[in-house]
C-alpha cells in the first residue's frame, strides 16, 4: 500500500541516536553508526522521530510500504523491552546500542501527536457537534488539532499539515481573545510563537512547512503592539517564498481582548 512513512538520510544524520529513544514502536535502529528504519510495518507514520532530529535527516515520503502492525510492535516490545526488532535484510547488522545517558524517549515536550487521526470519534462527529455542544452551555472543549504547537518545534512534514488550514498565531493572543479555540483554532492546525521572545526569524522554518505540505489556507493571528508585526511579516513572506497560492488572513487582537 501507498502510505505516508518517514525516510531517513544517512548521509545527513550524525549518529545520535535521539531518534532511537523518540521512536517508541522501535522502527528505528543504529546500523553503522546511522539511524536506519528497520520495518516498515513497526513505523506508524505519526513522525515523533522528526523534532527529536538535530540534523534534519529525517522526513516524511509517501511510498509503497508495508501496514503499521501495531500488534506485532506491542509483540515484539513484550519480548525484548526497548529493542528495536531488525527486519529479515537487516538481521546481520544488529542495531548498536544507544548511549544510557539519554533521555528515554526523547524531549516529552517534542513528542509528536496528530489528534484528529487518534479520536475518529472527534472526526466524525465534527465542528457542528462541537458548536451545538457550546450552546447547549457544556464546557468548552480544546480545538487543538495537534502537539507540538510551537514554531520551533513542529516538524516541517507532519501528517496534520496535509491539506490544512494552517493557523500562525502570537503566544499573547489566546489568553486575550475569550473565544480564540472556537473562533480562530476549530478546524485548522495551529502553530505559535512570540518574534520578541523567540528572538528568531520564523520566515525559514515557515517557508518549508509551507512549501513541503499541501496547506489549504493560512491565518495569522497577531496581537495589536508592533513587535507582533514581526510574526505577520514572517508568515506572508514565508508564504511567497513557498511558492503557494492559498488564501491569506491577518487577525489582530487588542490588548483588551477584542478582534479589531
Amino acid at each position: 500500500m501507498i502510505r505516508t512513512i518517514v525516510e531517513i538520510d544517512e548521509v545527513a544524520c550524525n549518529g545520535c541516536g535521539l531518534c532511537v529513544d523518540a521512536c517508541h514502536e522501535g522502527a528505528i535502529g543504529l546500523v553503522g553508526g546511522k539511524a536506519r528504519l528497520l520495518r516498515d510495518d513497526y513505523c506508524d507514520g505519526l513522525g515523533d522521530c522528526l523534532p527529536a532530529c538535530p540534523a534534519g535527516a529525517i522526513s516524511f515520503v509517501q511510498r509503497e510500504a508495508e501496514p503499521y502492525d501495531e500488534q506485532a510492535v506491542l509483540a515484539a516490545k513484550g519480548a525484548a523491552p526497548g529493542a528495536s526488532a531488525a527486519s529479515p535484510e537487516h538481521a546481520g547488522a544488529a542495531p548498536e546500542p544507544v548511549a544510557a545517558t539519554r533521555h528515554a524517549g526523547g524531549c516529552p515536550g517534542s513528542l509528536s501527536r496528530f489528534f484528529a487521526a487518534e479520536d475518529s470519534s472527534a472526526v466524525s462527529a465534527g465542528a457542528d457537534a462541537s458548536a451545538d455542544a457550546d450552546a447547549l452551555g457544556a464546557p468548552p472543549k480544546s480545538r487543538l488539532a495537534q502537539w507540538p504547537v510551537e514554531i520551533k518545534l513542529v516538524p516541517t512534514q507532519a501528517p496534520y499539515f496535509a491539506g490544512a488550514h494552517v493557523l500562525v498565531a502570537a503566544d499573547c493572543t489566546a489568553f486575550a481573545h475569550a473565544d480564540f479555540h472556537r473562533r480562530f483554532m476549530d478546524g485548522k492546525t495551529t502553530v505559535i510563537g512570540c518574534p520578541k521572545l523567540d528572538a528568531v526569524d520564523y520566515t525559514g522554518k515557515l517557508a518549508e512547512i509551507f512549501a513541503s505540505n499541501d496547506v489549504a489556507s493560512v491565518t495569522v493571528a497577531r496581537m495589536e503592539v508592533p513587535c507582533c508585526g514581526g510574526l505577520e511579516q514572517a508568515a506572508r513572506t514565508a508564504l511567497a517564498r513557498s511558492g503557494k497560492d492559498v488564501p491569506f488572513a491577518v487577525a489582530t487582537i487588542s490588548t483588551r481582548g477584542e478582534l479589531l
